[in-house]
């Protein structure tokens, strides 16, 4: 029977499976000594973090906080908080004077400025989806909202061309924080840690060899709301659970069902898990509180999702294998 419940976790049982892995992967498979986590204030780096932390000490394990110009205040802060309550070593750096040189912030501010000559430094931007795709059949596109520096707003729609710039340019931004990931892996010899959780990762949401990237992602099979539960189970600070999840891609607040989801993360992965065991939209619909109808267009969504991120899933495709262990003499 599909309710509220489903996704209620053991949070022990859950531990033990991922430490399970980490230890198994860390030191046998791959012979590292530690682990490297990007820490942005939210809950799912702060749950890897701790979970890390507690299995193999927090001497082994490095956090990293990379901010850059668009960054919240607040998500150093909350990070900070993490830090000093894991005990772990930490490095900061801001890595807006590298997007700088590599045309980040000129990209995005050109494909901006395409359609609305105004902008300039001191404006304040974001990507939403149009509409709510729950009262609509039709095809999504999606807006450009701009605040001035004396708070006037402004909103328009984006054209392609100029949405896939502002989208490749901030992509910049993680594949920038990876490398710094991975320079220290490297040089202490740890694994990268990648922290996407299972509504993330089935939906694509995530940046290819950006963010997509790790050597392992340790809470990817858990729900958002499950990763909460887990936040809960390892005592992380109240300010870290009691705050609500954005991007933090953008200069304005932007939250994950203002640009991708169609529906605030615990909604959204209640459907996520209805679509996943074939629960009739109808079954579905009281649960959620939507109508049938509603829960056919989420389920549609979904699978459409899958359909045009299966490219940030997909390996290099190799002309034919270079395996040569199994090949017969």
């Amino acid at each position: 029977m599909f309710t509220q419940d489903v996704l209620q976790l053991n949070c022990e049982t859950a531990i033990v499976k991922i430490t399970n892995v980490l230890k198994t992967t860390i030191f046998q498979t791959f012979r590292r000594k530690g682990a490297v986590v990007a820490i942005s204030g939210g809950i799912d780096s702060s749950v890897c973090a701790a979970i890390c932390a507690r299995v193999l000490g927090s001497h082994r394990v490095l956090g990293l906080i990379l901010p850059e110009a668009d960054s919240s205040p607040d998500s150093e802060k909350l990070a900070r908080i993490l830090v000093e309550h894991l005990g772990i070593e930490c490095h900061t750096y801001n890595i807006a004077p590298v997007l700088e040189a590599i045309g980040c912030y000129q990209w995005r501010d050109q494909a901006i400025q395409s359609i609305f000559p105004e902008y300039k430094s001191g404006w304040k931007s974001k990507i939403t989806i149009s509409e709510n795709l729950l009262n609509s059949d039709r095809l999504n596109f999606f807006n450009l909202v701009l605040q001035s520096p004396e708070g006037k707003t402004s909103k328009m729609r984006l054209p392609l061309s100029a949405y896939l710039q502002i989208v490749a340019a901030t992509n910049f931004k993680q594949r920038i924080r990876k490398t710094i990931e991975f320079f220290h892996a490297d040089r202490l010899n740890y694994v990268v840690i990648g922290t996407p959780n299972r509504l993330e990762y089935d939906q694509g949401f995530f940046v290819k060899n950006g963010d997509g990237s790790a050597d392992i992602k340790p809470i990817a099979h858990l729900y958002k709301t499950q990763v909460y539960q887990l936040a809960r189970y390892l005592e992380l600070p109240a300010e870290i659970i009691n705050q609500k999840p954005t991007t933090d891609t953008y200069s304005l607040p932007q939250g994950q069902d203002e640009f991708y989801f169609v529906l605030p993360y615990d909604k959204m992965d209640l459907a996520l898990f209805a679509f996943n065991h074939e629960v009739p939209a109808e079954n579905a619909a009281p649960v959620l509180g939507l109508t049938p109808q509603q829960v056919e267009r989420v389920y549609r969504d979904i699978q459409r999702k899958r359909q045009t991120t299966q490219y940030l899933h997909t390996p290099p495709i190799l002309v034919e294998s270079v395996n040569e262990i199994n090949k017969a003499d």
